[in-house]
């Protein structure tokens, strides 16, 4: 008798973790795909149980998770949920992790700390995980920790394009709140048609984090609507006092632009309190309502992530996502 041959399909599956199921049906909204019913909850003593209600073997299985607050508790459901699929036979598992967790620890300022973004890189490896994708990594020698592919994705062109919408009609200048965001303000102002550069050079105690003394801007800005951009806001301390600093020197406006929001403690205040006519920022992250505000705008990311997990399923290029962005 003949053996019986059966050509194999392949098979997407979206899986979500609890931190913003929201996200991941909105991304399956795009794909045609449904996030697959899964059972996580929390033991009395802290520990995570998870367990996905459908099989997966064979399938290329993407795994979503946006890394809020508690960001612990949702690292370590991400790896057991790379774990399970893993153990439960899935071809190729990819974790979509919008804000990859502890980025900003990317090296060593001083002795005897850890490279906490090289340790996440590890444990995703470990659990299981063939393959990652984030968004706006706070450097890009983060890709380089993960043995494997990593696509890095970028949030600048779905923001300019809301800067073109609003402000495009005025006198702009691109602001780098550092001298380290110069070469992703470089990009933004060549987006923008070539528009002035400027950035503000700045000091940090690495003893206090999240506490910045911003000194002097460095470039032309009086009388211009300023685009301040960075990766992210977290208490909005850093990115306040340069607005404040830009309005010292004589800016028309400020529109604060940044991929993730954090938004810890005192930012929505801050934000909302300073003079800055809009914060752009995009859904990697939750904003529940109660942490929104009149000049908060906050664009989707879904549409990106969607065409980006379609690429990697159909075998395609993400690269040309961005027109040669790197």
């Amino acid at each position: 008798m003949s053996a019986i041959t059966q050509t194999p399909t392949k098979s997407l599956m979206l899986f979500s973790g609890r931190a913003y199921p929201e996200l991941a049906d909105e991304i399956g909204g795009y794909l045609g795909v449904a996030p697959t019913p899964t059972s996580s909850y929390e033991f009395a003593n802290g520990e995570l149980y998870v367990r996905f209600e459908e099989s997966v073997r064979g399938s290329d299985a993407f795994i979503v998770q946006s890394h809020t607050s508690p960001i612990n508790t949702w690292l370590m459901e991400s790896l057991l949920m790379v774990d399970a699929a893993k153990r439960a036979s899935a071809k190729r598992i990819t974790v979509v992790a919008p804000f990859f967790p502890y980025a900003r620890q990317d090296k060593k300022h001083r002795g005897r700390e850890p490279i906490s973004a090289r340790l996440v890189a590890d444990l995703f490896k470990t659990a299981g995980a063939d393959r990652l994708m984030s968004v706006d990594l706070h450097t890009a020698q983060v890709q380089g920790f993960f043995d494997g592919p990593v696509d890095h994705l970028f949030a600048m062109d779905l923001l300019i394009d809301e800067v073109k919408r609003k402000w495009g009609d005025r006198d702009l200048t691109v602001v780098s709140p550092d001298s380290g965001r110069v070469r992703v303000s470089e990009r933004w102002s060549d987006k923008l048609g070539g528009t002035p550069l400027a950035f503000i050079h700045k000091t940090r105690d690495m003893t206090r984090p999240n506490e910045v003394v911003a000194n002097r801007v460095v470039g032309d800005v009086r009388g211009r609507v300023c685009i301040l951009v960075d990766d992210m806001i977290d208490t909005g301390g850093t990115i306040v006092k340069a607005a404040e600093t830009l309005f010292a020197e004589g800016a028309a406006d400020v529109v604060i632009a940044a991929t993730h929001g954090v938004l810890s403690g005192p930012a929505v205040d801050r934000l909302k309190n300073s003079r800055a006519a809009e914060v752009l920022i995009t859904n990697t992250l939750p904003v529940p309502p109660e942490r929104q505000f009149d000049k908060l705008t906050v664009l989707s990311i879904a549409p990106l992530l969607a065409r980006a997990i379609k690429e990697v399923f159909e075998d395609g290029s993400v690269t040309s996502l961005f027109d040669g962005a790197s």
